[in-house]
Order: structure tokens, then sequence, then C-alpha cells
């Protein structure tokens, strides 16, 4: 069975989730959070990593056809927060999925995930995703949007280096993601791979937190919007550099491993 088109447009049921002080100290030692950020890995004073909010918005999303999981790798990924999440608290989620476009070599999927505090019904968080699924272009379909993003003619104003473990994966899916594409090698040699790759969100959250630091102060509160493409894998053990550009309260960055292969590309936040 092909993907699913009739699923475009279609809103899923609300799907309700919670997290707790442990979960979101596991998430911090999951995408590499260390000993000089005790404000996120332990609970004295705690204070939440804002990309954990893509997390927090997840839900389980529609049936979009018959498929090989592995041919599916995440290819983007963006959100908005409207407040600062706290350490322990709970979301309604309801999620779209907005397009379905033809790559010729395979399929993207996007989709729009909208979630509010459990307590108060209020707006936290837009989730904005979209997944490559390989082998399942050439049905006719639009290409999709363009992306009009170019990095400034200048040298970075930040370039901050992060190394990941060698078990970075291992600790990254205890917050949920249990795809085998990142724990066992059989699943990872269908994929193509010769071994288990790290996941697209652990090299998200890896950036995030060099955004954090560097143009947010360290304050999750001043962090309000983050996006960008993935654009090749990363193996758990692999050093992840982050180039900066700053112009205001805007910013964009690319992610690249240490022989300038470009992980994370047309990468934009937006900070207070």
């Amino acid at each position: 069975m092909p993907l699913d088109h009739g699923v475009v447009g279609q809103e899923g049921p609300a799907h309700e989730r919670t997290w707790t002080a442990r979960d979101t100290m596991l998430y911090a030692l999951g995408v590499g959070a260390g000993l000089s950020e005790l404000e996120f890995a332990t609970e004295k004073g705690q204070r939440v990593l804002p990309t954990f909010a893509v997390l927090a918005a997840q839900s389980p999303g529609r049936r979009l056809g018959d498929f090989d999981r592995a041919m599916l790798v995440h290819a983007e990924q963006a959100f908005e927060l409207f407040r600062e999440l706290p350490p322990a608290g709970g979301v309604r989620t309801s999620s779209t999925v907005t397009g379905i476009y033809d790559k010729g070599s395979g399929a993207l999927v996007t989709s729009e995930a909208r979630a509010v505090d459990l307590e108060t019904g209020e707006p936290l968080i837009v989730s904005r995703s979209s997944v490559f699924i390989r082998g399942e272009g050439g049905f006719g379909g639009e290409r999709g949007p363009r992306d009009d993003w170019r990095a400034p003619d200048r040298a970075p104003d930040h370039k901050i280096t992060y190394a990941t473990r060698p078990e970075q994966a291992l600790v990254y899916r205890l917050s949920g993601d249990y795809n085998p594409l990142h724990s066992d090698p059989e699943f990872a040699a269908r994929a193509g791979f010769d071994r288990p790759i790290l996941h697209g969100l652990c090299t998200y959250g890896v950036t995030g937190r060099a955004l954090l630091h560097a143009v947010a102060g360290s304050d999750p509160a001043r962090f309000k919007a983050m996006s960008g493409r993935f654009s090749s894998p990363v193996f758990p053990g692999e050093a992840l550099t982050v180039s900066i550009w700053v112009d205001g309260t805007d910013v964009l960055f690319r992610t690249a491993k240490d022989d300038g292969t470009v992980v994370i590309d047309r990468g934009r936040a937006t900070v207070a």
C-alpha cells in the first residue's frame, strides 16, 4: 500500500502527555549536559533545556501507509515556545499532517503539533517536523516549498564544539525513542549504515545547548524558537561544532562534524 495522501489536513485525536523532573533531567543527560550544567541535570534549582519542547509535544501521529520503517529518517524539526517549560508538567497535543511532497527518490511528509498546558489550556508549544521516506517518491506530486536560507558572508559570531559519547544514543533513547536504528547493528545495516546512528533529535538537542549558552545567556526563558534541517547522520562518539551568526534577536546556525560534513543545515533560532 502506498502512502495515504488522504491524511493531509486532517487533525488527529488529541493526545495527553505528562513528564516529571526525572524525565527532564534524563533528557539533559541524553543530549550531553554535564557538570557545568547542573541546573539542567540535577534537581537543585532545576530548569529545562528548551529543546525538550519537541519531546513534550510529540503525539502518536497518523498512520501514513505501509512502508519499510528502516527507510524513514527525520528530515526537519522546528519548535516555538510560548513560555519556559516547567521541570514537571503536562500538555494536550493535537497534530496534523500538513503535506506529502514528491522528492523523486522519496517522499517528504510534514506535520504540525500544537500543545496546550493541561491545567490552564494556554498555548505552550508549536512543533513542526518532517520525515523523509526513501523509495516512496515518484508519485507526481508537488516538491514542496523552498527555503532561501543562506549563511552570512562573514565568520561566525560564535563557534562551539561539543563531543558526543560512544554510548550517547543508548542514554538518549531512554527519553522515549526506541527506534532500533540507534541501537541495533543489524537494523542499522538494513538502512545502509555500518553501525547505529545517533538520533537526529539528540544532535538537535546538543545544538540547542550550544545556542542556549552562546546567545541566550544560558537562560531558557529567553529561548523562543529553533528550526533546522537534518542533512547527514552522526555516529555516537563524533564531535559536533555549531557555527552561529547573530543579528539582533535573529540567529542563524549550522552544525557540522570534525571533517566539515554539515549535519544540521538552514538553522534558525529566536531569542528574547
